[in-house]
């Protein structure tokens, strides 16, 4: 069995934790252990977390999400210890605090873990730059060094020049931060995060929203972030745990929640969703179909068409990098021609997008292109397609081969994929 390098271990590691809160939660655990419901087991305590077990990789934004009372709240507490767990683990960078002594876990919370509250938790008689600074007064950093590394949070965070200011002279907004540039100031590499923007106003929140995940690019920070607001979730979330009752009830990507819903629960707690904003072109696209070599030649391409019965394909070059399109018609004037390579100029524009572009961004292109857009990886190789009935199809969470017609702009496309009135062809 092969080991696992630094590199590659998770940063935060969660195995059957538990909180119980209650004189008798170790005999509340065994019992929940057993197959005991959370409200068999009432009489002996509360139980907040049962069985939590998730792996954070280092450098992504990991959202807790759920309703009121689920025990996410509790969760995020229990990760740097200031909630001591009734049964379990956590370890961090491969330290499991659980077992740690008091002193070792005032270090690894100083050292490896900020926290960022819901209400900001500034202190009022201190300036933007002395509470932006704790951390590392705290710490015993000299007064210079820790002037300049808050100054330089404070920039990172557009609080640059306000560091005189005291928190009442400060909006919101500005006051979440004060206290995320604290958690930066700190340098710590995971970032505990509850319920961080909630208590803001909507266009404030997201421009927090924006902000964090530019500076976790920059920074690559490691997030663990707590909300009860599913497009939050959605938007930030490289992986969203959903928990109910005190348990996680399913872990994946928001494009897999949304797409393969665990339970009756998830598919209900995300049937609101703004698909547009999480839904990404690489989770939608499909297969290509028709795909031609540009050093194939035009009988080639006239043949793959006609086996088909499709009358474009995409063109690709020897490493798979998208060319372009061919029609039927340019193919067979080729051929009339005495061709024996595809010309380049006859191509047409392909509509190529990248994997990550959100289905927001997808809709005026999509009608704009008579064909399928194609997606492309990062090196321009073509990995997939998107017809249009696939991109409406994913917005009603419908399987595009459930229907046999595609309408677009009011008129039917036929069931070989040809858009009678667009062109559109189904080159998948």
């Amino acid at each position: 069995m092969s080991t696992q390098s630094a590199e590659t271990k998770p940063a935060l590691s969660v195995r059957n934790a538990y909180k119980v809160f209650g004189r008798r939660g170790k005999e509340a655990v065994k019992l929940l252990e057993n197959g005991k419901t959370r409200d068999e087991i009432e009489s002996l305590g509360t139980a907040a977390v049962i069985d939590a077990t998730f792996d954070v990789k280092p450098g992504e934004i990991f959202v807790v999400m759920g309703l009121s009372g689920s025990g996410k709240s509790t969760l995020i507490r229990m990760l740097n210890g200031l909630l001591p767990m009734t049964a379990g683990h956590v370890e961090i960078h491969g330290a499991d605090i659980a077992k740690t002594s008091k002193k070792k876990l005032r270090q690894t919370r100083q050292n490896n873990v900020s926290m960022v509250f819901q209400h900001f938790a500034l202190l009022p008689h201190r300036t933007v730059r002395d509470n932006a600074a704790y951390a590392l007064e705290v710490q015993g950093v000299s007064p210079r060094e820790r002037t300049k590394r808050a100054e330089a949070s404070l920039d990172m965070v557009g609080l640059g020049g306000l560091g005189d200011k005291f928190p009442d002279e400060l909006s919101g907004g500005m006051k979440q931060r004060v206290g995320l540039a604290r958690a930066l100031t700190a340098d710590t590499d995971i970032l505990l995060m509850d319920e961080a923007f909630s208590a803001l106003d909507p266009l404030i929140r997201r421009e927090m929203q924006e902000q964090l995940v530019a500076l976790q690019a920059d920074l690559g920070k490691t997030i663990v972030f707590i909300t009860h607001d599913l497009n939050e979730a959605m938007f930030l979330g490289d992986r969203v745990a959903v928990m109910r009752d005190g348990r996680i009830v399913q872990i994946g990507t928001p494009d897999d929640i949304l797409t393969h819903p665990a339970d009756d629960y998830v598919e209900k707690f995300v049937q609101d969703v703004d698909r547009t904003r999480v839904l990404t072109a690489g989770g939608v696209m499909e297969k290509p179909r028709a795909v031609v070599n540009l050093s194939g030649g035009p009988k080639n391409a006239q043949r793959l068409l006609k086996e088909l019965q499709l009358s474009a394909a995409f063109v690709v070059d020897r490493q798979q990098k998208l060319q372009g399109v061919i029609t039927d018609r340019e193919v067979t004037k080729l051929i009339e021609a005495g061709s024996e390579t595809l010309d380049p100029a006859v191509l047409g524009f392909a509509y190529p997008v990248g994997e990550e572009v959100p289905l927001a961004d997808l809709f005026g292109r999509s009608v704009e292109s008579p064909v399928p857009l194609a997606v492309v990886d990062d090196d321009g190789r073509l990995v997939g397609a998107i017809p249009r009935v696939t991109l409406l199809a994913a917005l009603g969470n419908v399987p595009s081969s459930t229907t046999g017609i595609d309408v677009v702009g009011g008129d039917a496309a036929t069931g070989d994929g040809t858009d009678n009135s667009t062109g559109e062809e189904n080159t998948r």
